[in-house]
């Protein structure tokens, strides 16, 4: 809309009147009238639905990257008439998860609140519509209400795996450091393979898209479940300058190396090195298994038609983690298929000790994680449910999502982690921490495969210079949503 003019009344009216029969229009056709049994049709849009003006006015902030490009859909007069909605959300669909449905449930969601809220993340970014989107609604929120309202009560829905979540859970990270809150809290539709982030918070391993009522269903949690926190991981890689990592989009380059000087680096270090960093919510990985998803992620993205589902993605997961040698790892000569003690060190402090100590790695492990959720490979408890006796024994603790330390433990050769996947053992329970460093030396091996959040990737080794991965909790938690 354009900005009004002073024209007296009259024309006041005749605009609040033009912009209520454009936003009435676009609440018919929704088939939301089931949403709740006890409002009318359009109540039940109205609660998720923003005004008109206010999502084209965030459309073109974000389209245009400037919190000044909506202005023009702003009147000085008259917003008070334009009813806020009660429960604004936005959604974020990466089309791409698990069996490729979000297309489909994309067209539906935008059927059911409204184009400007549904975003497809190849043509919107969640960096874009946190600086600019909720700019707009934060510049604004002095002089329009709706506005105010919005930005306050706002959540968003993210229909996605669990690499997707933790893109948008990162990029809403930003409000944090900017002191810019509240947060808008992050509900989930799984459309990925594993979903563990999901399944954590509630939202199940998969969507029902053959229930009719499973989307509004989704929304109506989303909107109404109860807000709790999620500790988020920062990592830091610093490798050697001149080698090459394609990283996953989670991890970004920076130009400082934010490891901790306090603990001596064993091997050596180039006076040029390369430094990367990240956020995960669920895991962090180094092994066999991070091998195996790096192998998978490259055989779906070079054939997207195997990728029909979640139950087809894992018997091709099963499938490739055989062809790696995992299970035959210990008669293979091959040294990247031997345990990681020969290229890793751990050091880890301990909640509430600034102190770094040395944790030993045994011999038969081919798989380290750190585990931040209780569900890791879709759905399982690796750590398993141990009992009080055990955790005082071995100096831990019960373990949670927001109790600010990590669960360390590795997988041994292929039989174990299968063992350890169906849940008729727990894996090989190494420590629990509140910071890791990792440092790896090449040696006979030219690669190792680490992962975050099911996200793998490459890293060249060196066999004259070390490697760094720093792990450290982030000064903030995440704010979800609970889906149950």
């Amino acid at each position: 809309m354009a900005k009004p003019s002073s024209e007296g009344d009259s024309s006041t009216a005749s605009r609040t009147g033009s912009r209520s029969t454009m936003r009435e229009s676009s609440l018919k056709g929704c088939g939301f009238s089931s949403f709740t049994g006890f409002r009318a049709e359009k109540e039940d849009v109205l609660r998720l639905a923003m005004p008109l003006y206010l999502r084209l006015a965030m459309l073109d902030c974000i389209k245009k990257k400037d919190v000044d490009a909506g202005d023009q859909h702003f009147q000085t007069s008259g917003s008070e008439d334009d009813p806020c909605c009660e429960n604004p959300v936005v959604v974020f669909i990466n089309p791409k998860s698990g069996g490729r449905n979000g297309s489909v449930l994309q067209d539906r969601l935008q059927h059911m609140i409204s184009q400007e809220q549904v975003f497809d993340l190849h043509n919107v970014k969640p960096d874009e519509f946190v600086r600019y989107g909720l700019g707009c609604l934060e510049k604004w929120a002095e002089k329009d209400n709706c506005a105010k309202e919005t930005r306050k009560n706002i959540r968003v829905v993210v229909a996605g795996g669990d690499g997707t979540v933790g893109w948008v859970l990162g990029c809403l990270g930003v409000l944090h450091e900017k002191d810019q809150f509240p947060v808008p809290p992050v509900a989930i539709i799984p459309l990925g393979t594993g979903n563990d982030l999901a399944r954590s918070f509630g939202w199940g391993g998969s969507f029902p898209f053959a229930r009719r009522s499973a989307i509004k269903r989704a929304l109506q949690r989303a909107t109404n479940g109860r807000i709790c926190h999620l500790d988020s991981w920062h990592v830091v890689v610093q490798m050697p300058g001149g080698e090459v990592v394609d990283p996953p989009h989670s991890l970004k380059t920076t130009e400082v190396c934010d490891v901790d000087q306090n603990l001596k680096i064993e091997g050596r270090v180039p006076d040029k090195v390369n430094c990367y960093e990240g956020v995960f919510y669920n895991y962090f990985s180094i092994g066999m298994d991070a091998q195996v998803a790096y192998g998978f992620h490259h055989l779906r993205n070079e054939k997207p038609y195997l990728a029909q589902g979640p139950i087809s993605n894992k018997i091709i997961y099963s499938g490739y983690s055989c062809s790696q040698g995992w299970f035959l790892a210990p008669c293979m000569s091959d040294p990247s298929l031997r345990g990681l003690n020969n290229i890793l060190s751990i050091h880890i402090k301990r909640k509430n000790s600034s102190k770094w100590e040395p944790i030993e790695i045994p011999r038969s492990v081919r798989a380290i994680v750190a585990l931040n959720l209780h569900s890791y490979g879709s759905g399982r408890n690796p750590w398993g449910n141990l009992k009080p006796d055990y955790l005082k024994k071995r100096g831990f603790v019960e373990a949670h999502v927001d109790d600010g330390i990590l669960e360390i433990f590795g997988l041994k050769q292929g039989w174990h982690a299968s063992f350890v996947m169906v849940e008729l053992i727990s894996a090989k329970h190494i420590a629990q921490a509140s910071s890791i460093r990792l440092e790896l030396s090449g040696g006979d091996w030219r690669d190792a495969f680490l992962q975050m959040d099911g996200e793998p990737w490459k890293q060249p080794m060196s066999k004259e210079y070390s490697t760094i991965v720093e792990i450290k909790k982030v000064p903030f938690p995440s704010v979800m949503v609970n889906g149950e």
